[in-house]
């Protein structure tokens, strides 16, 4: 990591340069903030708030998308408070140990790998359930809850809607997985837990299965009808009606399916590319099947 020190003590600044040096970490220092702010390309910036007459909010607002770890000797508002209050991550006082600042660096780049990997993760969830309705009143819903799909996605979209209208945590679980009924019991109450695959237990596995999740928030999708359960039955079918037949398609039902649920959605060059089809086919395709591309 790229680190910028702003230390008016020297020698404190070279000691820790050299300590997070031998870790292999890039480190840069400076004396005062107004020579800090000339550059913010830093993952981490170590600020002493103990340089007198320095004012740390040009620095803070300067580094706001770095890692900013106070340096302090004393604990006050204008010292830990106010830029805390500003954006700085945490503070650690003085004297401490280097393990105890490279333990808070660490915990803190952590913290930004998840943070950003989550992001990703909720953007790609939000424009993958794009398309998919729904109405369902979660916040009086009762759970335990199952859900009858042919179509994963749409009890994907279910559960992940559940949980954020809920402002709850989500554990995935797959009953593939042998150890999934462990996972299942020793998961906290305060979390929804969505489990996929129900349709591949076996009848004595379904009784178990029902004692293990009495009391908690789960949400259970199974891609086969579901009538041998106590608990709440949400039969979701899809758009089209043609992935909920239990029947494996024909190649013209495919295509057919792909051109009327796609073609706002690719233009024709990439449509026909998918389907491994010329441009003509496609256009051949529309007409034997009467299908007209809205404009």
């Amino acid at each position: 990591m790229k680190i910028l020190i702003i230390e008016n003590e020297i020698y404190l600044a070279q000691s820790i340069a050299t300590k997070l040096g031998e870790l292999g970490h890039n480190c840069e220092m400076c004396t005062s903030t107004k020579d800090a702010i000339k550059s913010n390309n830093y993952d981490v910036v170590l600020l002493s708030t103990n340089i007198n007459g320095q004012d740390f909010n040009p620095v803070i607002e300067t580094f706001k998308s770095s890692i900013i770890i106070l340096m302090v000797s004393y604990i006050s508002n204008d010292t830990v408070s106010k830029p805390l209050a500003a954006g700085a991550k945490d503070y650690i006082l003085k004297p401490f140990m280097i393990e105890e600042l490279i333990r808070t660096i660490n915990h803190y780049q952590d913290y930004e790998k998840l943070k950003k990997r989550n992001e990703a993760y909720e953007k790609y969830l939000n424009h993958s359930f794009l398309s998919i309705a729904d109405d369902y009143d979660h916040e009086n819903m009762e759970l335990p809850v199952f859900i009858s799909s042919s179509f994963q996605k749409y009890a994907d979209a279910f559960a992940f809607n559940h949980a954020y209208k809920k402002d709850l945590p989500i554990h995935f679980v797959t009953l593939s997985d042998p150890k999934a009924m462990n996972e299942i019991s020793s998961l906290p109450q305060n979390s929804i837990i969505y489990v996929i695959d129900y349709h591949l237990l076996k009848k004595a596995e379904k009784k178990v299965f029902a004692e293990l999740i009495e009391g908690k928030q789960v949400i259970v999708s199974s891609n086969d009808k579901i009538e041998d359960v106590e608990y709440n039955i949400i039969e979701i079918k899809s758009d089209s009606n043609i992935f909920d037949k239990g029947e494996i398609l024909s190649i013209e039902d495919y295509v057919k399916f792909i051109v009327l649920n796609y073609q706002q959605k690719f233009p024709d060059t990439e449509l026909s590319k998918k389907l491994g089809i010329s441009r003509k086919s496609l256009w051949e395709k529309r007409k034997k099947y009467d299908i007209i591309k809205k404009k």
